[in-house]
């Protein structure tokens, strides 16, 4: 991955034409998605998509007239800072609360690509285009808006939480899950494989206390080098992997601490009940914070952490 700061005009350039056709893409998918119940709002993204296409055209234009006709293929994921975004395929059926969310997130990130590359632009036409692109961006941010306002029941969510705070949500908040959600299922199988191989609570405490604090480490400097926060404004990269090495170390502590208990069985059952809690915990997590239907969420949660579990289990008892 390239950080932001390293690209040249020609590769902004690239990059900018390329998040246009996604953008313009996905826009048509949601218009597709929404004909049938809500005609109205999919005429509002087809317009969107159709706009989306002529910033592309625009882009392209001025691509041609400094660069040539050879683009170079540069895609959001090659850049560290870009939001993933899901594919609009696997929302199906859409929902129009799934589809302000996904527009307004794109739009707040879009813009900020927008503002971020005009600045570092020196060429004074590819500045000027993108500075009103970036322009052009914040009135679709409003168009979602209006979206909200006029199609999304009362009740579906808090009125006061606009783009700018989700993005920062889904950036900052996020990494934190994810470790917690590692940490509690990652340490499982080192905890309890030395726990029926030695039937010490000392010695099992001693495991699950270094599985938990390097797996802390090692997913802090993972989400630390994901992304310096240059261009999504996520804040210090260092911060992002403190708070995601802390969850990682949180989540393993948890099935860790009853081991404190002199008596091995005494101990090992409350830690059972322990990760029980936990899976539940975070089943419960990704159905509302990443959007995971809460059947599915339980399953691979569950299923995926009893395995682990057993695993620890079947390789401590051999």
């Amino acid at each position: 991955m390239k950080d932001f700061s390293d690209l040249t005009e020609r590769e902004l350039m690239a990059l900018a034409i390329a998040l246009e056709e996604e953008d313009s893409r996905i826009y048509d998918e949601f218009a597709e998605g929404l004909r049938e119940n809500y005609p109205d709002t999919a005429k509002v993204f087809a317009a969107m998509a159709e706009e989306e296409n002529g910033h592309r055209h625009r882009l392209l234009d001025l691509f041609r007239a400094r660069f040539g006709d050879h683009i170079p293929l540069i895609r959001r994921q090659d850049v560290r800072g870009f939001v993933e975004r899901k594919p609009v395929w696997l929302s199906r059926p859409l929902g129009l609360d799934t589809v302000r969310k996904q527009a307004e997130l794109m739009e707040a990130e879009t813009k900020r690509f927008y503002i971020r590359a005009a600045r570092q632009s020196q060429d004074v036409a590819v500045r000027q285009l993108l500075g009103d692109l970036a322009a052009e961006e914040r009135r679709h941010e409003a168009t979602a808006e209006r979206l909200e306002a006029k199609y999304v029941p009362e009740g579906v969510r808090e009125k006061e939480h606009d783009a700018e705070r989700r993005l920062f949500l889904l950036q900052i908040v996020q990494p934190g899950l994810a470790g917690l959600m590692d940490g509690s299922v990652s340490t499982l199988a080192p905890l309890f494989a030395a726990a029926f191989a030695t039937h010490s609570s000392d010695e099992t405490f001693l495991v699950g206390l270094a599985a938990a604090v390097g797996a802390g480490i090692s997913m802090g400097f993972a989400e630390a080098l994901s992304d310096n926060g240059s261009l999504t404004g996520r804040g210090s990269p260092w911060l992002r992997g403190a708070v995601c090495g802390l969850m990682t170390t949180l989540g393993g502590i948890g099935h860790t601490l009853p081991y404190l208990l002199p008596d091995f069985w005494t101990a090992t059952a409350v830690a059972i009940a322990v990760v029980l809690a936990e899976l539940a915990v975070i089943a419960w997590i990704r159905n509302r914070y990443m959007d995971t239907p809460l059947l599915s969420a339980a399953f691979q949660v569950v299923v995926g952490g009893l395995l682990v579990f057993g695993t620890g289990i079947l390789i401590g008892s051999s």
